[in-house]
């Protein structure tokens, strides 16, 4: 009993135990997720197959352990390495203290009697080679300089010229040898900007004095009566020349931009050039505001700002003071557009002249508006030789005040600046001009429309026009027309009858060598 019992127990714990070994291999399949012959044929696996392959690995004591965290797939985006910007550097400008070019650090003295000219040509060739960098210009300091070209074409784009201190010309004649059409020049550039709150200074007196009777005459000055026949010529006392000698008959301009695209002009002011102020030639694009000219009344022919050969021109909230046109627009203008600016004392703001030496002349689409005038010669004018050829026409003169004006309203295509002009048949072409809210006083006439006899204006058409005489010691006009067509959309003071309503009866006809 006892022996069948203990075979009996014998026998039952071997029966267990054979199924606790088939419990024990089940368990340990399951937590390695695969069943693995041996380590040395995993190894051998591994090394077949990849480490890729191998996503768990058993103890020897068929234990398991926590799998590795896999490599990024091949098409992950590579991690920036340490020091590599995430960003792109701003182009062109990869190290700013580069791109700020001060003149005093190439050599310039800023003491108004060393030539700082070459440090100027030093710091220009080096702000050529960074796109929008600047040039510093220092406040509190005046900077003797010659005559000078900062010049493309190969210069970058976007180049700041930062103006606060003081620029003046050289008196000494030798400087200038038989003379230079221009003081300050850039050229053949992209966005060029000249700001600040500095100055421009020509000390043009010495040049007004040495040849005032060289230089041409306005032609209107002939319209101009006073009434006790004299008329004021004395120029303002010239400053020396440094070495005494007499200063070249070819005056230059003091800041000219020609073959340039996106100019602008800000905040400087420029006084007293010799010539012509501020010009803009063969130049697309083009904005002047916040800017500042200064001259004498007397000083002669120094126009304010010039334009020629210049499209798609802004100028706006402008001071200009000068001795000639405030602004002037010559031949090859187009898409000009003048507002809020101040003018005088000057010539008034001009069209003009056109057609000087039988040459093509070309204006179109330009307004003015919003301009007070204070004792100018003139208001808003257009000028023209005989002889010229081309076109004037969509030109707008709106709401310009004008006070104590010699003559606010003139078209005049028998220009001349000279004491005689032949009289010719050919003639520019006015056509489409409208001058409405044209309102102030006036000292000598207050309206001067003279046409050719061969190609009268047309199209010219006058609304809400006032103007009223100041009666101070001149003789005061009536209105003159002459050849002149056009309308009258409202009453005018004082009344311009001398308007021919209509068009011509008979038009000379441009053909393609005349016209635009």
């Amino acid at each position: 009993m006892k022996g069948f019992s203990f075979r009996s127990l014998t026998f039952m714990l071997l029966i267990a135990f054979l199924v606790w070994s088939s419990y024990i291999e089940t368990c340990n399949a399951r937590r390695g997720k695969h069943w693995r012959q041996s380590r040395s044929a995993s190894a051998s696996l591994y090394k077949k197959k990849g480490k890729s392959h191998g996503s768990s690995h058993h103890s020897s004591n068929g234990g398991s352990v926590k799998p590795k965290t896999p490599p990024p797939r091949a098409s992950s985006p590579p991690v920036p390495k340490e020091g590599i910007p995430s960003k792109p550097p701003k182009k062109g400008n990869n190290n700013d203290h580069a791109a700020t070019l001060n003149v005093l650090d190439f050599g310039a003295k800023g003491d108004g009697a060393t030539d700082d000219t070459k440090a100027f040509q030093a710091a220009w060739a080096a702000a050529c080679k960074v796109e929008a960098s600047t040039i510093i210009v220092p406040s509190q300091y005046k900077f003797l300089v010659g005559p000078i070209s900062f010049s493309g074409p190969y210069c970058k784009q976007n180049i700041v010229f930062q103006l606060d201190g003081t620029i003046i010309a050289p008196t000494n004649s030798k400087v200038w040898g038989s003379g230079l059409l221009h003081w300050l020049e850039f050229t053949k550039l992209v966005g060029i900007t000249v700001q600040g709150k500095g100055i421009i200074d020509g000390r043009g007196s010495v040049w007004w004095q040495d040849s005032p009777s060289q230089d041409p005459f306005d032609d209107e000055e002939t319209l101009i009566v006073p009434s006790n026949n004299t008329v004021n010529k004395n120029l303002p006392a010239p400053i020396s020349s440094s070495l005494g000698g007499k200063m070249p008959s070819i005056k230059p301009t003091a800041l000219r931009f020609y073959g340039s695209f996106d100019v602008t002009v800000t905040g400087i002011t420029i006084k007293n050039s010799p010539q012509c102020h501020l010009k803009f030639d063969n130049c697309i694009g083009v904005t002047v505001f916040s800017m500042h000219v200064s001259s004498p009344g007397n000083s002669p022919n120094t126009d304010g700002i010039h334009l020629q050969n210049s499209r798609d021109v802004l100028i706006h909230n402008t001071d200009l003071a000068c001795g000639d046109d405030c602004i002037s627009i010559q031949t090859g203008c187009s898409n000009v557009y003048v507002r809020d600016v101040n003018c005088g004392p000057g010539h008034g703001i001009s069209i003009g002249s056109l057609g000087k030496d039988g040459t093509k002349a070309c204006v179109s689409n330009v307004t003015v508006r919003d301009v007070i005038m204070h004792n100018t010669m003139n208001g808003v004018r257009i000028k023209t030789w005989q002889g010229g050829l081309g076109t004037v026409q969509g030109i707008l003169f709106s709401n310009i005040q004008v006070s104590e004006v010699q003559i606010p309203i003139i078209i005049d295509q028998f220009y001349c600046d000279r004491s005689k002009c032949k009289n010719q048949t050919a003639a520019v072409a006015i056509s489409g001009i409208t001058y409405e809210k044209i309102r102030g006083t006036y000292t000598v006439k207050p309206v001067y429309l003279a046409c050719s006899d061969s190609l009268p204006c047309t199209g010219v058409t006058l609304n809400s026009i006032k103007l009223e005489p100041m009666q101070e010691g001149y003789h005061l006009y009536d209105p003159f027309c002459w050849q002149t067509f056009g309308e009258l959309l409202s009453p005018t003071l004082p009344p311009v009858s001398c308007l021919q309503l209509g068009k011509p009866p008979s038009n000379h006809i441009q053909n393609d060598h005349e016209a635009c």
